[in-house]
């Protein structure tokens, strides 16, 4: 058995890793277990966006929507390699969301998240904007605004990675079998060992629940799992804007530019209601999102078009709302403790990606008086995610030097190398690139990935810690398979 952990956090998801940073960065002994890969569940199928929510507005989330809007630039700040600045055009569409609603819902979005560096809302005409004629005819005005792109898997891992690096301990494939609290301490038993800690943060979530339960806890909480599904198709438009649409239903749907060759559309709202461990779209949700593209899009689009589904489940706090798209995306926590006020169990319900900075911040803050530990104060906000030390809007000069000091890179490479890992690039592009299994994937890359970013198999490789799985053919995917030992 191990030395006793301050906090033993079990979720390697974007919370988890999330508290897992901040904690250790305020000086606690942390350990991380996961029983899949980093970023495995929900926290690599979101819809990749640093957003306040523009149609929370409608649910009367303000709060909700301060407290995102305000991270964004702060996300966009320590992470400039991952996160990046969108414009996303919302077309009025008669009949739907009046003009005016949608131009006060806007002013609200632009003033009441401290806005700086982001450009303002615009009002645009969509028969002289690059942005009209990807569209159908009979679109005209539309407006335009600013929210923030995210590799969500990526940033995941650069949590983990920063929380290696001030002392964590991370393991993956490690499965928690039992949990028990004993004389201020508890004792968790894994698939990798037993481990003890003062206190146990349960981040698992959508089995957050479960897992209340598997530690003999309780709450009074009921939760909401929601899934989320998307698709990729071949690039419906070649300008850089992403689409906000609103669909006759009441919803809306995003249209992005994704991985310079496809188009990202998203995202349904179901509650599901089958296991945890095969969420994926179902046939109606890819022809909805296929039908809903097409009533804005001039290319029609099938499900035969599609290359590439992904879903995750959101678990989300039951707030009693009748429709799933109108469900809460704040969070909350429990606190249990033993009868001395000792060994807490802080269980995290709901969040969203954008606010798990500050999720990971009030978690630990709530832990501070049982934990001695975790001493200082907020520090996250400021301190670069591994390889983000450079200015935001900088990424350009990054390309540059990176295609000047490595000629050896194509123009593709270089841009998803510098958006990837920032300038911890040079750490593996230093090396001999060894084997080459297409598309710029080396095994220089391969190893990095295992040595310092918790791969083990192909698919973490091709589907979380880079998207090549959308290029890379089947003999390629076996070199890479037979050089991981799968």
């Amino acid at each position: 058995m191990s030395d006793t952990y301050d906090i033993a956090i079990i979720g390697g998801g974007v919370n988890g890793c999330g508290i897992a940073r901040d904690a250790a960065g305020r000086g606690a002994k942390v350990l991380v277990l996961e029983q899949g890969d980093l970023a495995g569940g929900t926290s690599s199928a979101s819809t990749k966006l640093i957003h306040g929510g523009l149609r929370y507005l409608e649910h009367y989330e303000f709060a909700l929507v301060r407290e995102a809007l305000t991270e964004r630039e702060r996300l966009w700040k320590i992470a400039p390699h991952i996160i990046h600045p969108m414009r996303f055009v919302l077309p009025h569409v008669k009949g739907l969301r009046p003009r005016w609603l949608l131009r006060l819902g806007l002013f609200l979005y632009d003033h009441i998240g401290g806005r700086k560096a982001l450009p303002a809302t615009e009002s645009i005409d969509l028969r002289k904007h690059p942005a009209g004629r990807p569209l159908k005819s009979g679109f005209g005005r539309a407006f335009v605004y600013s929210d923030g792109w995210v590799d969500d898997a990526r940033l995941v891992v650069l949590n983990a990675r920063d929380a290696a690096d001030r002392g964590a301990t991370i393991l993956t494939r490690t499965r928690v079998e039992k949990l028990e609290r004993e004389g201020g301490v508890w004792t968790i038993q894994t698939s990798g060992g037993t481990f003890r800690a003062k206190a146990v943060v349960n981040a698992a979530g959508p089995s957050v629940l479960d897992l209340v339960g598997r530690a003999g806890e309780h709450t009074k909480r009921a939760m909401r799992l929601v899934r989320g599904s998307h698709i990729v198709v071949p690039r419906l438009f070649d300008h850089p804007y992403a689409y906000f649409f609103q669909i006759s239903d009441g919803r809306i749907f995003f249209a992005i530019p994704y991985q310079h060759d496809f188009t990202l559309i998203g995202t349904t709202d179901r509650d599901h209601k089958g296991p945890l461990n095969e969420v994926k779209a179902s046939d109606e949700e890819i022809a909805y999102l296929c039908d809903a593209a097409n009533a804005y899009f001039e290319r029609a689009i099938t499900p035969a078009d599609v290359v590439w589904t992904y879903s995750g489940v959101r678990p989300l706090v039951d707030d009693g709302s009748g429709k799933p798209e109108a469900a809460t995306r704040g969070y909350d926590f429990d606190v249990d403790c033993d009868a001395k006020g000792e060994a807490p169990f802080l269980s995290v319900f709901g969040g969203k990606i954008t606010t798990y900075r500050h999720l990971a911040k009030d978690a630990v803050e709530k832990l501070q008086s049982y934990v001695p530990a975790l001493g200082g104060e907020d520090w996250t906000a400021s301190a670069s995610l591994p390889g983000g030390d450079f200015a935001m809007g900088a990424i350009e000069g990054l390309k540059a030097d990176l295609a000047r000091e490595y000629p050896r890179l194509d123009a593709a490479s270089v841009d998803r190398v510098a958006r990837a890992y920032g300038t911890k690039a040079r750490v593996w592009l230093t090396a001999d690139p060894g084997e080459d299994f297409g598309h710029g994937l080396t095994g220089a890359e391969v190893d990095y990935l295992k040595a310092n970013e918790w791969a083990r198999t192909s698919d973490d490789v091709l589907w979380r810690r880079t998207k090549l799985g959308l290029r890379l053919d089947g003999a390629q995917v076996q070199r890479l398979k037979t050089y991981m030992g799968e």
